[in-house]
């Protein structure tokens, strides 16, 4: 009888490392590939972060201002509003300048 097939175990181990280390590589890959990506990710949020930041300030800055005390009445009177009771005053034949 001719040898019959036999089974060449240093040529399985071989085989079977080779995949280990092939699945190991992957897995490695993908774990480096998404903590960049997270961190990409974490770029762009903190400058999304910071921009809102400075949006802010300024509406609470110009909320200050135009809940200040004067700051209501000097709008209406430039519009040509007057105070419930006020005495209007109309002036004419100024001369031109």
């Amino acid at each position: 009888m001719a040898v019959a097939a036999r089974v060449r175990w240093d040529r399985l181990g071989r085989l079977a490392m080779l995949c280990v280390l092939v699945a190991l590589t992957y897995l490695y890959a993908s774990a480096g590939v998404h903590v960049l990506s997270t961190w990409q990710q974490s770029r762009r949020d903190s400058a999304t972060v910071a921009s809102l930041e400075r949006e802010h300030r300024a509406l609470v800055h110009q909320r200050e201002t135009l809940t200040a005390a004067g700051t209501l009445e000097t709008e209406a009177r430039q519009l040509g509003m007057m105070k419930a009771g006020e005495q209007p005053y109309v002036i004419s034949g100024l001369p031109g300048n």
